[in-house]
């Protein structure tokens, strides 16, 4: 196993496989199947530390953990024009930024 494991990991049931698997969010190609949640998880986190020994021998880069990296807050989403034109209307409306009202939208998807 990893010294310092800060990856993402996730247990899933699969239907298809009628099986547990498990996921890693920074290495989407790999997964893990068990008969149960534990060997699952760990079965995972072993993959993906042979993987990152692998990627060290041959001098890849070596995705960094979400849970490691930083963050500013900011991305760019590109909309319609027409949806642009709506939502500015909406914010001037509530007496908001445009910014401040998209914030408000994607934090209730959450």
């Amino acid at each position: 196993m990893l010294k310092n494991d800060y990856y993402t990991y996730r247990v899933t049931w699969s239907v298809d496989d009628n099986e547990y698997l498990g996921l890693c969010s920074e290495f989407p190609s790999l997964s893990w199947l068990a008969s149960d949640q534990d060997s699952a998880l760990n079965g995972i986190r072993q993959m993906v530390a042979e993987v990152v020994a692998d990627m060290k021998s041959n001098g890849e880069e070596i995705p960094e953990p979400v849970a490691t990296k930083k963050y500013s807050g900011r991305f760019m989403v590109r909309i319609p024009p027409e949806l642009h034109k709506e939502l500015a209307l909406e914010a001037l409306e509530a007496g908001i930024s445009l910014n401040r009202l998209a914030s408000d939208k994607l934090s209730r998807i959450h």
